[in-house]
């Protein structure tokens, strides 16, 4: 049967985070007492008013296509948002609301990437990042960044990565799995080449609204009209309004990149889930203290958690200022990340994630999209763990 799937999709590993999360609600339901440390989404409701304009929506009938990009609604209040948040100026037309920002992402890639064509992508990466690249039959060059740099590509790297066949950089700031934020100066400057050289950015902000320690997003769009005019934004709202079910994400773009994004998106999905887009439309016009309360939340725990990781042995972590991540180099322990996290589950009962699925292959990945209770008890379980090895 394999030799009727088509290559590039043979050739596209499963999400390995996606994986984890699995393996640890299966030993739940079995009884086990699982910590699980791999989830990417918050563990908040949603909140009440988004859920009530949704079901609103459904009770008065919104439940037919719309338009491929979506309702014009909504993509004027991305517009809306872009210029407030971002000092960024989009026309509606051309925004595209997508069934999640990995769609996004992906519908993004597919409108830009040929055969053949170079993406590069700094490591430790977002898992999805380079599947998508080969699943549209791009080549990733993947760049393998530094911990002293705090996991950031720099201008010489991005330089040295270059050829002629390269077409797309990806910059995710704030980051996963690092939760490193990218400063104006840092993206200023990978700007300036990727436009002097016609590279497009991929600019994923999913976790524009998650950052800490007095540490600003920036969105590279807004530096400069060159880098505008090469830029693709991607955002969403499944981190910032604990959305992640509802799969709504959305890109803004040039004109035509926008058009192609329509196009591509009229033949896959039609459009996105008609009725949840008016829960989006709340999200977005509605109290946004819901946003601080929950990033302040995990501002908590990150203080915690590293107060904590600071102290262990064998290990080294560098100080995450966005999304909910922390990304622990465990290089001194000698063992690779998928052994260091099948033998942390079998013994300790923690689930992370291996660093080899963000292409480093001496880190793991502790979100921290949970309790308190829950870090608490998986610090004191990993803390044992750490000493031991």
């Amino acid at each position: 049967m394999s030799d009727f799937i088509a290559k590039n999709i043979a050739e596209v590993a499963p999400s390995m985070t996606l994986s984890i999360t699995a393996q640890a609600k299966a030993l739940k339901k079995q009884g086990v007492d699982v910590l699980n440390f791999g989830a990417g989404e918050p563990d908040f409701d949603t909140p009440a008013h988004i859920t009530a304009a949704a079901i609103e929506a459904l009770q008065g009938g919104k439940t037919r296509y719309t338009e491929a990009a979506g309702i014009l609604e909504l993509r004027e209040a991305i517009a809306a948002k872009f210029l407030v948040d971002n000092q960024l100026q989009y026309e509606p037309s051309q925004i595209s609301v997508n069934c999640g920002a990995k769609h996004s992402c992906y519908n993004a890639i597919l409108a830009v990437v040929n055969p053949g064509d170079e993406v590069i992508i700094p490591a430790p990466y977002w898992t999805s990042y380079p599947e998508m690249v080969r699943m549209v039959g791009g080549i990733p060059v993947i760049v393998e960044t530094k911990r002293e740099n705090d996991w950031k590509i720099t201008p010489e790297e991005f330089e040295d990565a270059m050829s002629p066949m390269t077409k797309m950089i990806i910059i995710n700031s704030p980051g996963n799995p690092t939760g490193s934020v990218y400063s104006k100066d840092e993206l200023a400057k990978l700007g300036e080449i990727a436009a002097g050289e016609d590279i497009i950015i991929l600019s994923d902000e999913i976790y524009e609204k998650l950052v800490y320690a007095g540490e600003q997003h920036v969105s590279i769009a807004s530096i400069s009209k060159e880098i505008y005019d090469h830029t693709i934004t991607i955002n969403g709202f499944s981190k910032a309004y604990a959305m992640t079910g509802w799969r709504l994400g959305y890109t803004a773009a040039p004109k035509k990149i926008a058009d192609a994004i329509d196009t591509i998106q009229s033949h896959t999905t039609s459009n996105p889930t008609t009725f949840a887009q008016y829960g989006a439309l709340a999200a977005l016009q509605g109290d946004q203290q819901i946003v601080a309360d929950m990033r302040d939340e995990f501002d908590v725990r990150r203080q915690y958690m590293m107060s904590r990781l600071t102290g262990f042995k064998n290990v080294r972590v560098v100080e995450p200022k966005g999304a909910f991540y922390f990304l622990v180099d465990i290089e001194q322990t000698g063992i690779k990340s998928v052994n260091f996290c099948e033998k942390l589950l079998s013994k300790q009962r923690v689930a992370a994630v291996p660093g080899v699925a963000f292409g480093s292959e001496h880190t793991i990945r502790f979100s921290y999209a949970t309790s308190l209770e829950i870090i608490n008890a998986g610090m004191d379980r990993f803390e044992e763990f750490c000493s031991q090895h």
